[in-house]
């Protein structure tokens, strides 16, 4: 990392939200009403590799941009992960923190500007909540829990192998690419029984902004599972980031 201390917030901040912009947008263009990408409430037409995509973009482009100036963290979870592991001071931490949720929180904001008509013709509640946050479908906090906990720590083990990695170490960019299909592959493959969110800032500051602002058609925040998608990836980003110490060194 070369940029100082507030650039690197500023990374952080810009970073998440084109995370949230990108990933959760394209839910928005998948479950809303009368989008190009759906004409229904659902996945029917827009599909789930079109969500992936968004959040494998999501990642992979704010990585380019920025993976040089902050380490492109753009995740509570990897922040806490990489100090707990002590590759970052824990004297920066919180900033991350704060400036991860408020990019969360902007990003989410535009998304309701940019879709709001479709908002309002969505009468479906859970798909308008889909758009914001993550949800337990097998309504079910253990398995939630699990789901969310062990998919950080695939994503966490597969990152720090892709950056650290003999093959890539000296080409960042190929690694950023890789890092971006690496989230694409867990939305498919992982992203069945919570969404999934493997990040903190991407489910918690979304959530705020659906309980706050008058969003058109919402029903319940769900705040009952609230804590899951938000403990569970921390506790996989430690598990993940402490198994690759083990056996490869960092």
């Amino acid at each position: 990392m070369t940029g100082s201390w507030e650039a690197r917030y500023a990374t952080e901040f810009f970073g998440t939200l084109i995370l949230v912009l990108l990933g959760n947008g394209a839910v928005a263009n998948a479950f809303l009403k009368n989008t190009t990408g759906n004409d229904n409430p659902g996945l029917a037409n827009g599909g789930w590799l079109l969500v992936a995509s968004g959040y494998g973009l999501g990642v992979m482009l704010p990585a380019m941009m920025f993976g040089s100036i902050s380490g492109n963290h753009l995740n509570p979870a990897i922040t806490i992960g990489q100090a707990v592991i002590g590759i970052f001071p824990w004297a920066h931490v919180a900033p991350y923190l704060i400036w991860q949720f408020l990019g969360a929180i902007a990003g989410q904001c535009l998304i309701l500007a940019l879709y709001w008509p479709h908002y309002r013709q969505t009468t479906d509640n859970e798909a308008v909540l889909g758009t914001f946050a993550t949800s337990d479908h097998a309504n079910s906090q253990l398995n939630g829990f699990v789901t969310e906990m062990v998919g950080t720590a695939v994503l966490i083990f597969g990152a720090m192998g892709l950056y650290r990695g003999m093959f890539f170490h000296q080409n960042i960019d190929i690694a950023n690419i890789g890092v971006g299909l690496l989230i694409a592959a867990m939305v498919i493959s992982l992203g069945g029984p919570t969404g999934p969110a493997l990040n903190p800032a991407r489910d918690l500051g979304p959530r705020l902004v659906h309980a706050l602002l008058p969003v058109p058609n919402k029903g319940s925040s769900h705040w009952e599972y609230s804590w899951v998608p938000v403990v569970a990836p921390i506790v996989g980003a430690v598990i993940g980031i402490w198994i690759y110490k083990i056996f490869f060194g960092l």
